[in-house]
């Protein structure tokens, strides 16, 4: 039985995987492609990267009790490789900041403050719960534009990122008894 940590700490590193499939595909198309208002809620693919890594930062300063975190700066962010590198570097901080916490945090509830200053309370399994499911929200919503504009379909079945971990753990073992 895998724990309630555990379980959603895969769905955080799923998160990771598609973004890297996401990313793949949305490489084959054009900075200005990327940039178009292409009528998404944050208009263009690119600003929906962005408002993607500014919900991982918000949710780093929520999982650490820090308060609102400083508003991004966009236009640091105008270059599509530094937005790759920067929500890579997010995901990947939200992951190894919930590994350090111990199985009770999960099972607790989180208290914060929203960006328009109201104090809200949700259980932390449900905040990791949302935030996951507003990723895949988002990059169904950015998969349907990419791939009307050209790009090629990318797989992000999250069973599809099971198989292949589980291919690679095997792998892993064989290579280290010797076979």
């Amino acid at each position: 039985m895998i724990s309630r940590k555990n379980h959603l700490l895969y769905q955080l590193d799923y998160q990771y995987w598609a973004n890297e499939a996401l990313f793949a595909s949305l490489d084959k198309l054009s900075d200005e492609a990327r940039k178009r208002d292409e009528g998404l809620p944050a208009k263009s693919i690119h600003a929906t990267l962005i408002h993607m890594l500014a919900t991982n930062v918000l949710w780093i300063s929520r999982f650490k009790s820090e308060g609102i975190p400083s508003p991004l700066d966009k236009e640091f962010f105008d270059e599509w490789r530094e937005l790759k590198q920067a929500l890579r570097m997010t995901m990947r901080q939200i992951q190894h900041d919930l590994q350090a916490k111990p199985e009770e945090f999960f099972e607790g509830e989180l208290t914060y403050t929203t960006a328009s200053g109201k104090e809200r309370s949700n259980w932390v399994h449900d905040a990791i719960s949302h935030v996951s499911g507003d990723y895949v929200f988002l990059r169904g919503m950015v998969v349907a534009v990419a791939t009307r504009l050209g790009a090629p379909l990318p797989v992000l079945d999250y069973l599809q990122y099971r198989r292949e971990m589980q291919d690679s753990l095997t792998n892993l073992r064989a290579g280290g008894s010797g076979r």
